[in-house]
């Protein structure tokens, strides 16, 4: 599971860095424009990509952060136990989804 989990760590960062471009890049495009999100037909489509970018950035470190959390769980001794119930946390579940917090039971 620890191959797993610092892949999609490294995953996480990788789209960290990506997206920080992309957010970087709207940026700098709309300084170079003259565009007025008020005003401007091109205004709102150019404030609309700055927030999907900063939604999709906001996931990917909610991402990184879990993955981060499960290989400290890892080496504590706690991963695979629910948070909620104090459980184990099926194997089907954990290998859909090895950052997962809680089991099938809790988790609905």
């Amino acid at each position: 599971m620890r191959t797993r989990l610092d892949a999609a760590l490294a995953d996480a960062e990788e789209q960290i860095a990506s997206l920080i471009a992309q957010y970087d890049e709207v940026v700098a495009a709309s300084r170079d424009s003259n565009a007025d999100d008020e005003h401007d037909p091109e205004g709102a489509t150019i404030a609309f990509e700055r927030q999907q970018v900063v939604a999709l950035l906001a996931q990917a470190r909610a991402s990184r952060d879990a993955a981060v959390r499960a290989l400290e769980q890892l080496e504590a001794g706690t991963y695979g136990v629910c948070e909620r119930c104090g459980r184990p946390i099926g194997d089907a579940r954990l290998q859909a989804r090895p950052s997962a917090r809680a089991c099938i039971a809790c988790a609905r």
